[in-house]
């Protein structure tokens, strides 16, 4: 057995539209942004993950940065090719005899469709993946929280991701209901920039966006525990000199509103669309958020108070698709039922 582990390696991937995390041999190897740079005269990849998220919006015009994943599927083929495979690398620097050809299970948001299905498996497949497994979102995060998601009882989940907001009830290895919508990082990083440029002439790029987000990001304008000001850095509409200004949690809180308040709309739809028993054990259990979007403060607090049951924030709502994969990987015969080819 050992020998043929030596040939076939087992990897899980989470391929988000703003992170992709990597498990191999039970523990996360790569966490890395889903982004990649490539030289425009020669098309090679010059860098991959963080070194060219470093590079993104300062480059030249021979070097170019690419997103292959937008709204949560791939956008670009070629260079989502690319970055799976610079990422593969990452995980074992040694040189081998044999490259090892992989087994994958990778997540897809659960609105996806059959070609963007087949996208995914031909990445991995170019990539070097001999066998691909597919898991939705929903499934893998309601498995890396700990829910058994093979009992009757239902479980809703809300992975707020960075292209999507993905909303399932689960019950008995499968997605009962969902909702899956557009409005998550990367529109409240849009969100933040639009705000700048309206209320304080202020032009900031994708990355300081970003940064606000992480740094004040609220979903609620009164919070219990306020972060500090941050200031941010950028040029000024009217002059064109760069100027720097501060804003507090309760200014990010109002850009953010009418997103946030599309994620409470979808909820509720959720919720309307379970059958009546799911409700029940819904109300019983409450609301687990998972995903980057789980960490907006006051985020839970909100939703609490829109649908009048109990919110929980996964423990490490970032990683909490990814560990949801690694153990279907691990015990695939065991999962075999939410896997999807």
């Amino acid at each position: 057995m050992g020998f043929f582990n030596f040939l076939t390696s087992d990897i899980a991937i989470d391929l988000g539209t703003a992170n992709t995390l990597i498990i191999h041999n039970d523990k996360i190897v790569v966490d890395e942004p889903s982004i990649i740079a490539k030289d425009r005269t020669t098309n090679k990849v010059i860098a991959v993950g963080r070194q060219a998220q470093q590079m993104h919006e300062k480059t030249h015009d021979n070097i170019k940065t690419i997103r292959p994943l937008k709204d949560g599927v791939i956008a670009d083929f070629h260079a989502a090719e690319e970055m799976i495979k610079g990422l593969i690398k990452m995980i074992d620097t040694r040189t081998r005899l044999f490259q090892p050809s992989h087994r994958m299970v990778i997540c897809i948001p659960s609105g996806i469709t059959e070609v963007e299905k087949r996208a995914v498996r031909d990445s991995a497949e170019h990539a070097g993946a001999k066998e691909v497994w597919m898991i939705q979102e929903p499934m893998a995060a309601a498995i890396g929280i700990g829910i058994d998601v093979e009992q009757p009882v239902g479980s809703m989940i809300i992975d707020i991701g960075g292209g999507t907001t993905e909303i399932a009830v689960i019950a008995l290895s499968g997605i009962v209901c969902d909702q899956s919508i557009k409005t998550a990082g990367d529109v409240f990083n849009q969100d933040i920039l639009d705000y700048m440029r309206r209320q304080h002439n202020l032009l900031i790029g994708e990355r300081s966006a970003e940064r606000i987000k992480i740094e004040v990001g609220a979903a609620l304008t009164e919070l219990e525990v306020t972060p500090p000001d941050f200031e941010v850095r950028g040029r000024d509409l009217m002059t064109g000199i760069p100027k720097v200004i501060k804003v507090t949690s309760s200014e990010i809180a109002i850009a953010l509103d009418k997103s946030v308040a599309k994620i409470e709309e979808a909820v509720l739809k959720a919720l309307e669309i379970s059958p009546p028993e799911l409700s029940a054990d819904i109300y019983e259990n409450g609301i687990h958020l998972t995903g980057g979007g789980a960490l907006l403060r006051g985020l839970d607090k909100r939703l609490a108070v829109k649908t009048k049951l109990p919110i929980h924030i996964a423990e490490d709502p970032l990683r909490a698709v990814v560990r949801g994969t690694g153990a279907a990987i691990k015990n695939i015969q065991a999962f075999r039922s939410v896997l999807l080819t």
